[in-house]
């Protein structure tokens, strides 16, 4: 899965699910997260089963020695294992770690989406109104198509998602569709 097949393709972008929620706003967030999961575990099931790419990106939470095993197994073993183990990655899905709120800031996933021949990205995850808001931006400057998924993306503060849902549609050409409008075919030419 790790080789350019010649065509464009829809690769599935899982933001910040491996969480531990030891955070100031992790109760509201929590709730939220609860709301998006099965949208999310959705995506997951259709994006593996189209054999398209699955890439997490997820904070290190300033553990600079951490890899994702170790991310993963920190969120497992957390208060909230439950809102982790139903959409944690399998062996087949890709892994990137990011230390700050864009997937793609100074992280190689560009490169790997070059790779793939990925020209739209379908974005789940979390905050809405913070980290898929930001990556919604540099997928768009980097000239990929963007799909966030409603049902699948969970916020903090609902009134600053739903701002920031209306400035990907706006300023980004952000497809927003429920996850079950959201297909893992190749990208639309154009």
């Amino acid at each position: 899965m790790t080789e350019s097949t010649g065509t464009d393709r829809t690769a599935l972008i899982v933001i910040d699910m491996l969480n531990t929620y030891e955070h100031e706003d992790a109760e509201v967030l929590v709730r939220s997260v609860r709301e998006a999961l099965p949208g999310i575990g959705a995506l997951l099931r259709r994006a593996r089963d189209a054999r398209a790419p699955v890439v997490y990106v997820n904070d290190n939470f300033g553990r600079w020695r951490s890899h994702h095993g170790e991310i993963l197994e920190a969120a497992l073993s957390g208060r909230y294992s439950d809102l982790v183990e139903p959409i944690a990655p399998d062996g087949d899905d890709l892994f990137v770690v990011k230390a700050r709120h864009s997937v793609f800031f100074e992280t190689p996933l560009a490169y790997l989406l070059g790779q793939l021949a990925v020209r739209r990205v379908v974005l789940c995850g979390q905050v809405t109104e913070q980290c898929v808001l930001y990556s919604a931006l540099d997928a768009h400057i980097r000239h990929l198509d963007v799909i966030c998924a409603l049902d699948a993306v969970a916020h903090i503060d609902a009134d600053l998602a739903e701002a920031a849902l209306r400035m990907m549609e706006r300023n980004m050409a952000a497809e927003l569709r429920p996850s079950g409008e959201v297909s893992f075919g190749a990208a639309p030419s154009g």
